[in-house]
């Protein structure tokens, strides 16, 4: 292919990816892109550690596991942002108000995402452990978003959102929270670790229970037993 063939495909692509009457349905495909590629960046870095410090096996075989991860979770991602942005385009183009964004758009097409992509199980019955930790960081994030949404004067629950109670609140909220959460996973690791998501349990195990035991200076200090 000639280079002036390649610059004139280069100026067809952008001239149909800069026209307005495509724009809605380009955000479809930006948006997927950009999912796959954050969930790349994000992921791999999060494996690489995680696999090659706490996983046995094989260099083949942890190197597997960071792919197979990293792929998971940018697909995953990219094809949640394409449920979502679909949704939302078609909910204003065919909702109660066409050409206009529905004040409940955003969670419908939340929900049909996070079913389709994050709320199915495996043939075997199993829920994936990527998935696992993605819904749970998002169910984090809206707790404490939640939290303080009820305390927000104006939006807050009545009778804790007035700006006493709330400053109030507000200053001791994260240390109970922060206490609590610490308080209930020590206490979940000590007497019922299985239930806890594998990679937390193995970054607790590796500091809470392989430090109890040691046979001489070097995995004292430079190994575990």
């Amino acid at each position: 292919m000639s280079a002036t063939t390649i610059q004139s495909l280069k100026v067809l692509v952008e001239s149909i990816i800069l026209d307005p009457k495509y724009h809605d349905i380009l955000t479809v495909v930006k948006g997927a892109r950009n999912g796959a590629v954050y969930g790349a960046k994000v992921r791999f870095p999060h494996a690489l550690v995680m696999i090659m410090l706490f996983r046995s096996g094989t260099f083949r075989e942890k190197v597997r596991l960071i792919f197979n991860a990293t792929k998971t979770h940018a697909l995953n991602l990219a094809k949640f942002a394409t449920i979502y942005k679909s949704t939302c385009l078609l909910l204003k183009l065919y909702g109660p108000t066409p050409g206009k964004e529905g004040p409940y758009d955003s969670f419908i097409a939340g929900l049909l995402g996070g079913y389709v992509v994050f709320g199915q199980r495996s043939k075997r019955g199993k829920i994936s452990s990527v998935s696992q930790q993605i819904v749970i960081y998002i169910f984090a994030r809206v707790a404490l978003a939640l939290a303080r949404l009820a305390v927000k004067p104006g939006y807050g629950l009545p009778g804790v959102s007035e700006p006493k109670q709330s400053a109030a609140i507000s200053h001791y909220a994260w240390p109970v929270f922060a206490s609590m959460s610490w308080a209930a996973v020590m206490h979940l690791f000590r007497w019922h670790a299985a239930e806890l998501q594998p990679s937390l349990r193995s970054s607790m195990v590796y500091i809470y229970q392989n430090s109890d035991d040691w046979d001489g200076l070097r995995n004292f200090i430079w190994h575990n037993k």
